[in-house]
């Protein structure tokens, strides 16, 4: 058994006083002394890369120690990938982006593409950097590497994977071209009134907030149904507060108020709006009230309007639940939500040291439930399947306006 504490503390006792070649030499003559499985060990105890301690393996055997005194200055040798080549680090954290796996309000991200395919990916792009390097990379930018294997996440659509580069992609070009693309869904409803709320706040010692026993819709308050857009260039949401159904026209209505408060001033020459969504719900791929109040919207708005839908069973990985839902739950924690201003106002409140912005607006309307729209409306649509899913991929363009 290879006792790896002692060699650490004799490396930390001595390295202060060691120059770079004899640090080298001394974690040699550590992995030597341990037998089988030194090197590997006395690499982890010290830092030391394997490989150098390889080349400290190959000095003692030949004896070139004793040639000369010469060692590398301090701060010598090659300068940094990332220096020798601008860019490297930024192009692989765009590789990985569309390929991250995992809890994603988790600090830990995890990716699902090999190093050598990450490598062979960066190749194409012009960049030099082997497996190593682009482990070393990731490990700068925050993600772990994971083997390809089965989650319990329900089934899962062969086409996934590419469903996310693909919706990666739009979202890059909207942006590139200054086109507004933004993420939504449905937060969970919540009871209005004064019920507990998870979490905790501060309050005089021995004087917890009192809230009922048992949750019960009160009904001349009812529930909250927080419908959100996130706008993910501008790190910025908008919620708008329903107090009836979530239905699809809560949903597009919810689109539509973003847009005549805060879209049109932020992209006012704007011809285009990718939305992305989940695959279910009040957007799900399949409504056709969704789809139909989303050509009124396209025919009102004179946008062409561009749907990417998750596909099924990828709700979580929705960009906003973790920067927008994530934040407003984080916010309101341990306040009871006694009525509809005081929640407005809690979401309103939201920020982050990252520069999030929050607005929020009470929708007073009513939203009914079961509405059906005929084959023959569906038929008066404008809109453009993709090639690729065109279940999850639309458009539509504004249709010619009478008269």
């Amino acid at each position: 058994m290879i006792d790896t504490a002692a060699i650490a503390a004799r490396f930390e006792a001595l390295s202060p006083f060691l120059d770079e070649r004899e640090r080298r030499l001394f974690a040699a003559s550590e992995a030597r002394a341990a037998g089988r499985g030194g090197v590997a060990a006395v690499s982890r105890a010290t830092g030391v890369a394997r490989s150098t301690i390889g080349r400290g393996l190959a000095d003692l055997r030949s004896g070139a120690v004793r040639l000369g005194n010469r060692v590398r200055r301090a701060g010598g040798g090659g300068k940094p990938a990332i220096e020798t080549q601008p860019g490297l680090l930024e192009a692989l954290d765009r590789l990985v982006q569309s390929a991250i796996r995992g809890d994603p309000e988790a600090a830990l991200l995890w990716v699902s593409k090999s190093q050598r395919h990450l490598s062979a990916a960066l190749a194409e792009r012009g960049f030099t950097a082997g497996q190593k390097l682009v482990g070393r990379l990731l490990n700068r930018l925050g993600f772990s590497l994971q083997a390809n294997a089965k989650t319990r996440e329900g089934a899962s659509h062969p086409d996934r994977n590419a469903q996310f580069e693909h919706i990666n992609a739009e979202v890059t070009a909207f942006q590139a071209a200054g086109e507004p693309a933004i993420s939504v869904d449905t937060k969970k409803k919540e009871l209005v009134g004064d019920f507990r709320n998870g979490g905790r706040e501060l309050r005089p010692k021995g004087q917890p907030e009192p809230v009922r026993v048992h949750d019960f819709v009160i009904p001349e308050l009812g529930k909250a149904v927080p419908y959100g857009v996130y706008d993910i260039a501008a790190n910025a949401g908008w919620v708008n507060l329903g107090i009836n159904h979530d239905t699809a026209a809560f949903a597009v209505e919810s689109i539509r108020r973003w847009w005549h408060e805060l879209g049109t001033a932020r992209y006012p020459t704007a011809t285009r709006l990718l939305i992305n969504a989940d695959c279910g719900g009040s957007n799900g791929a399949r409504l056709r009230l969704w789809k139909r109040e989303l050509q009124v919207l396209a025919d009102q708005l004179r946008l062409l309007i561009t749907v990417c839908h998750l596909p099924p069973g990828t709700s979580k990985w929705n960009k906003i639940e973790h920067r927008l839902f994530a934040f407003i739950t984080q916010n309101w924690r341990g306040k009871p939500l006694v009525n509809h201003q005081v929640i407005v106002q809690l979401i309103a409140n939201t920020t982050t040291d990252t520069g999030l912005t929050v607005a929020c607006q009470l929708d007073a309307n009513t939203y009914e439930k079961g509405i059906t729209v005929s084959d023959a409306e569906m038929a008066t649509l404008n809109i453009q399947p993709a090639e690729f899913h065109g279940e999850w991929n639309y458009t539509f363009a504004p249709r010619r306006q009478s008269g």
